[in-house]
């Protein structure tokens, strides 16, 4: 009988806390379901009486089909009993089905960070846990728990033998500065289990070694049965252990996929990578291209030999099949492209063509004379899916731009400020009919991107939720007549995204060429008609 690994996820609070992060009560409630969906043990949705939001999100909980949804907190402070602190009082109000409690497991934080004596510090660990337990299901989070026990491990362990006579459920051992390696962790939690045979163990750990996956699997190993993460690795500094790494290396990789359960279904798993990019999506930010599992790039293929050998078993260069995980497998195309690598792709993208057509041999000489020019499809997978299809004949020409100009001028405002202005103009025709749009935006190529969509008649209705997401610009010649390629990415309201490229002398004709290939690539996906 395999072993249970219950999942925490803390990205609602401990991912919060991210530099840039914000969420709203709501992006919570999203979050929080999302995790519910996947099979999560444990959702962690902040701290109750730390600010607004979080007052407003346990004010009405997600409502959650099978994780406890969980408040997090410190115990008491010093100098007042538990049933009159006003922190412990606010989760004990909460309408959470569990509670964490946060408690100083090393004797240097004790003296220095808070300031009072040991014993004290054992005492408020007691008397806050005994009082949640008397209410609810808790969970101690024994912080700098590592730290504490390289320094005095007799003080560590009283701190968490405290919590669990105190009637604490999970005994988390957490690895706040992140410095500790796995090996250690290993030793360590090995030896607290002995020493707390009957202690359920848990891990939270940090990534500031870039370890915390392989940290939190050591733990595992060593007998705890509770891991803690979050989305992304989303965290404070460097961040948390990955929860998506963990769950997929627990539940694909041996020898925990034969020695654990998880409680998430292998139907579940595949929601992985749509989950992690609800994140990303919710952030307003671009998903970790590299990120192990769930990243765009996971399982993408560039050099010829690479796609060759991936076409006759993607176990050549694959560790797991992406649809596991709910990824897919992407074949670059680049100048490294042969002509496997052209018909991989076309096949990927589902056009059909005879690997004897003359037409690839142009297409793949035309790929690799224009990435020699300075374009680069293998990120750019829109521009070269229009460029394959334009090739064979199967992308209507939607608008023909007749011309365009933009201005930039720097001038006072009415109220005498200096402002900078930018203002295009483009002249286009698209299905017989000519426009003249005229936007304004901040900057020439913002400008240009509203001037361009004002209107394109018939065409208009497709481009409604299309918004640009980044933009990237690379320098690839010196100078002030330098060579310049625009990057730009794409989304729509369904979370679909593109990527499109364009290369000039000048930066506006570049830019100019990658948002016309973007909302080329919109009309076509969506099926506007010619």
């Amino acid at each position: 009988m395999k072993d249970r690994i219950t999942l925490y996820d803390t990205t609602l609070r401990d991912g919060a806390q991210t530099q840039g992060v914000d969420f709203s009560a709501e992006d919570k409630r999203s979050i929080a379901e999302a995790l519910d969906r996947l099979g999560v043990d444990y959702v962690e949705g902040g701290w109750p009486g730390a600010n607004p939001t979080d007052d407003a999100f346990f004010a009405e909980p997600p409502r959650l089909a099978r994780a406890r949804f969980t408040a997090f907190g410190m115990t008491k402070r010093a100098g007042r009993s538990a049933a009159n602190d006003p922190g412990l009082a606010a989760l004990l109000s909460s309408r959470a089905d569990a509670l964490c409690l946060v408690g100083k497991a090393w004797d240097y934080q004790v003296d220095v960070a808070l300031g009072i004596s040991r014993v004290e510090n054992l005492d408020n660990i007691a008397d806050s846990v005994a009082l949640a337990a008397s209410v609810r299901e808790v969970l101690f989070d024994a912080e700098h728990f590592f730290d504490g026990w390289r320094a005095n491990p007799d003080y560590a362990l009283s701190a968490v033998q405290a919590a669990q006579d105190a009637g604490a459920s999970w005994l988390v051992l957490c690895d706040t500065n992140g410095g500790t390696l796995p090996e250690d962790v290993y030793r360590i939690v090995s030896e607290v289990g002995a020493r707390l045979p009957q202690a359920r163990l848990g891990i939270h750990a940090h990534n500031d070694t870039e370890q915390a996956v392989a940290v939190s699997l050591a733990a595992v190993r060593a007998g705890a049965r509770q891991v803690q993460g979050t989305l992304n690795g989303l965290g404070e500094r460097c961040g948390n252990a990955n929860l998506c790494s963990i769950l997929a290396g627990l539940m694909l990789k041996q020898p925990y996929a034969s020695q654990f359960e998880t409680g998430v279904e292998a139907g579940a798993l595949k929601q992985l990578t749509a989950v992690s990019r609800l994140l990303d999506e919710i952030l307003n930010r671009a998903p970790d291209r590299h990120a192990p599992y769930v990243g765009p790039s996971a399982f993408a293929h560039k050099g010829g030999l690479h796609v060759s050998a991936v076409q006759k078993d993607p176990r050549t260069y694959e560790h797991v099949a992406p649809e596991l995980v709910g990824n897919q497998r992407v074949i670059l195309v680049s100048d490294q492209a042969g002509r496997s690598t052209i018909l991989a792709r076309l096949a990927a993208l589902g056009i059909e063509v005879q690997p004897s057509d003359k037409r690839i041999a142009r297409l793949l000489d035309d790929v690799k004379s224009r990435e020699f020019l300075g374009y680069a499809y293998d990120g750019a997978e829109a521009s070269f899916e229009l460029l394959a299809r334009r090739a064979l004949g199967q992308v209507p020409t939607y608008f023909t731009v007749e011309s365009f100009r933009v201005m930039v001028e720097r001038r006072h405002n009415a109220i005498g400020d200096l402002v900078t202005v930018s203002e295009a103009v483009v002249k286009v025709s698209a299905a017989g009919e000519n426009f003249h749009n005229v936007g304004t935006g901040n900057g020439p190529v913002n400008a240009l991107d509203h001037a361009l969509r004002k209107d394109l008649g018939r065409y208009s209705a497709y481009l409604q939720d299309l918004r640009l997401v980044d933009y990237k610009v690379r320098i690839l010649t010196g100078g002030t007549e330098a060579v310049t390629r625009v990057m730009i990415e794409s989304a729509d309201g369904n979370g679909n995204r593109w990527s499109t490229v364009g290369v000039s002398e000048n930066i506006v004709d570049a830019s100019f060429e990658a948002l016309s290939d973007s909302i080329c690539y919109k009309l076509y996906r969506d099926g506007a008609p010619a």
